[in-house]
């Protein structure tokens, strides 16, 4: 399969999937803000790894939220792809936001001092 095809599907599941989100009636899901970050389908359309970052809310019980949720969104998959096969879902919390917040943090505590703060302080 093309690489810009798989690429398509992985950008629909993740639209598709944000949306849905918002359906989910468990309450562990429902009351954390969820945003899904990425989509990777397998080459071969059975299995998808789904990146989520949390924003409030208990990130173990999101997680066990979102694997109860599992079927309802393969089923909201089905029925707006149109895919051969519904591919299974496995959710992965992505921690690149706060990994990213942490090296940005590092990044401006060893940063050099301004040569015109140092002229001010003479």
């Amino acid at each position: 399969m093309a690489s810009y095809r798989r690429a398509r599907i992985n950008d629909a599941v993740r639209e598709e999937l944000s949306v849905a989100i918002r359906d989910v009636k468990d309450p562990r899901v429902s009351e954390a803000m969820i945003s899904i970050t990425e989509a990777q389908v397998s080459p071969d359309l059975r299995e998808a790894r789904i990146f989520y970052s949390v924003y409030g809310g208990d990130k173990a019980e999101v997680a066990k939220g979102l694997t109860s949720a599992t079927g309802f969104l393969r089923r909201v998959l089905a029925q707006k792809l149109n895919l051969r096969i519904t591919p299974t879902l496995t959710f992965v919390e992505d921690d690149s936001m706060a990994h990213g917040a942490y090296i940005s943090k590092l990044i401006s505590e060893n940063a050099p001092k301004d040569v015109d703060d140092e002229e001010d302080a003479e």
